[in-house]
């Protein structure tokens, strides 16, 4: 496999940016090729067979397009079919979970939060996360529904997304919690809004980062980083409609004119 194929980055709609943009942070000379399963976004609804076969069908359109390893940029696939995913294919696969660890470590309290979806919440990975490390710690699970809608039209900042929010905040302020996790890739894009509604005095945690650090040390460990001075390149993919997709993604990415190509695919 060659040191300049790209990074294969997929989520069922844009939040998966919000982890592609720590990538591209941190490996500025690394090509990037990100699919938006808009078409059957948001996946928290949806069941999980079907979530496995909507990932069995984007790694391999992934695989075909030259990636060299796939980061499954969204916590509800990765509590699905991530097992499934590294057994099927032979690229290194880098996945997500909720920040259960390095919020037990930041909480002053003993008490987190945690706003994911409903499938994310009722996953055996993050009860996984929670018996292994917040045993001792007042956990406060909220699902999220509709809230991966507002990000995939670009409804960042407007007074519905706000009230929304509130609403699933509530529990998590009402029971002092003094910790956050974002446990979904479209929820940091959210995070000004986040901080308005709690205050400064909230620790709120995003994965993005970790899972970057996780990728370069996954791309040299396999011999696949490049060294070489080089821009890296993006392409986008979509199963929604392009030039939606496409405004969305020029926003939350923070650059004009994208191009997005829709590639419907067909599920295994």
């Amino acid at each position: 496999m060659s040191q300049t194929a790209p990074i294969g980055i997929f989520d069922s709609g844009v939040g998966g940016l919000s982890v592609a943009r720590e990538i591209r942070r941190l490996l500025p000379m690394e090509d990037i090729i990100y699919y938006a399963d808009s078409a059957f976004c948001p996946y928290g609804d949806k069941d999980p067979e079907v979530i496995r076969r909507r990932e069995i069908a984007i790694v391999d359109f992934l695989l075909s397009q030259g990636a060299k390893m796939i980061v499954v940029a969204c916590n509800t696939a990765s509590s699905t079919g991530l097992d499934d995913l590294r057994k099927m294919f032979p690229v290194p696969i880098v996945g997500m979970e909720p920040a259960v660890k390095p919020a037990v470590a930041a909480t002053r309290n003993g008490k987190i939060g945690i706003l994911a979806t409903s499938v994310t919440i009722a996953g055996e990975r993050l009860a996984s996360l929670i018996k292994r490390f917040a045993e001792h710690v007042n956990v406060i699970t909220q699902p999220c529904p509709g809230l991966v809608e507002r990000v995939e039209h670009g409804q960042l900042d407007d007074p519905e997304t706000e009230k929304i929010l509130a609403v699933f905040l509530k529990p998590i302020l009402e029971q002092q919690a003094d910790t956050i996790v974002l446990g979904c890739t479209h929820y940091p894009f959210l995070t000004p809004l986040i901080e308005k509604i709690v205050g400064p005095n909230i620790a709120i945690i995003d994965t993005g980062e970790a899972v970057a650090k996780q990728v370069s040390r996954v791309l040299n460990e396999h011999n696949l980083a490049v060294h070489e001075p080089r821009v890296g390149q993006e392409k986008f993919f979509t199963s929604g409609n392009q030039v939606e997709v496409a405004k969305v993604i020029g926003t939350l990415w923070s650059k004009n004119n994208v191009h997005v190509e829709t590639v419907p695919l067909i599920q295994a």
